[in-house]
């Protein structure tokens, strides 16, 4: 008698789809996301590498120079403050956001876990920026700010937040930083729910304080999540744009002048569209190498969870 031949209910890892269709369903559900990364992504930027190596006004047809913009970068004493602005921003802005951030993630697991408080939370975030600058506007105005006035009782004098061009900038950091850290502290709650209790558990058996247990148990083990959120931060902080335009317009100086702001001028004011599409090419290099280095350097697709 033949021995009985044994089937596995499921395919091995890595092997084609187990019933006729899977194939095709995959595909079907899928084609509307490349389909739209294609359309809205991949031609986009091939369009925008052709526009940046020619001298285009939008008016009349582009006439080919090849890197000549990209050599004007080297020289243009503007374009080079933008980035200064821009990793300015970016630094104080991602860091204050994620220390926020981290700060509510802990109060609610602590605390409270409420779902009324989670929505309070996400109300600044759910205020477009455009309208956090005019309302900002008003509270940090020098002559009838409210800001102003609390300050004023404490006998400091009127401060010109953002019309002046020592602080301008850190301003608009941390405005957007308040309008963004309630979100980011939903996120890392939630990377929080997926380390398991018995951990904490075992520590506090073995005398770890709190500060112990969030330095060897919570950092470690959420570091997938936190590098994730501090790159998705990052490239949305490089884009700042927004804010700058309505509070700002990028004065006083060139103190606000961030390279988005520094793009849409070039493109739509300056009409200069091959340079600006140059400055594009040269910020989406940029970001794709500092989220790399950033990735390898956090060992984002790895975890101490074992």
């Amino acid at each position: 008698m033949s021995p009985k031949s044994t089937k596995h209910p499921y395919p091995p890892y890595g092997s084609h789809f187990s019933r006729p269709g899977e194939g095709r369903a995959a595909i079907i559900f899928l084609a509307p996301a490349v389909i739209g990364f294609l359309i809205f992504y991949c031609i986009p930027i091939i369009r925008g590498i052709h526009i940046s190596l020619t001298d285009w006004n939008l008016l009349e047809e582009p006439t080919w120079v090849g890197l000549d913009n990209y050599k004007r970068l080297i020289e243009d004493a503007t374009f080079l403050n933008s980035i200064k602005v821009t990793f300015t921003y970016v630094i104080v802005n991602i860091t204050t956001q994620t220390i926020a951030g981290l700060g509510i993630a802990l109060l609610m697991q602590k605390v409270s876990q409420s779902t009324l408080i989670r929505s309070t939370l996400l109300l600044p975030w759910l205020v477009p920026n455009v309208t956090i600058a005019a309302i900002t506007l008003f509270i940090l105005d020098p002559t009838v700010g409210l800001l102003n006035h609390l300050i004023g009782l404490l006998d400091i004098g009127p401060i010109s937040f953002y019309g002046n061009s020592d602080i301008a900038i850190y301003t608009v950091a941390l405005v957007n930083s308040w309008r963004n850290m309630g979100y980011t502290g939903l996120l890392l709650f939630a990377g929080m729910q997926t380390i398991p209790t018995m951990i904490y558990e075992a520590a506090e058996t073995e005398g770890a304080s709190t500060w112990q247990a969030f330095h060897h148990i919570t950092l470690p083990l959420l570091r997938p999540i936190l590098v994730l959120v501090v790159v998705v931060s990052m490239i949305g902080s490089f884009q700042i744009f927004d804010t700058v335009s309505v509070a700002t317009s990028g004065g006083p100086g060139n103190s606000t002048r961030v390279i988005y702001l520094y793009i849409y001028q070039k493109a739509f004011e300056q009409f200069d569209m091959g340079y600006a599409s140059a400055m594009a090419v040269v910020l989406m290099l940029g970001l794709m190498l500092l989220t790399i280095i950033q990735l390898r350097l956090a060992r984002s697709n790895e975890s101490d969870l074992d």
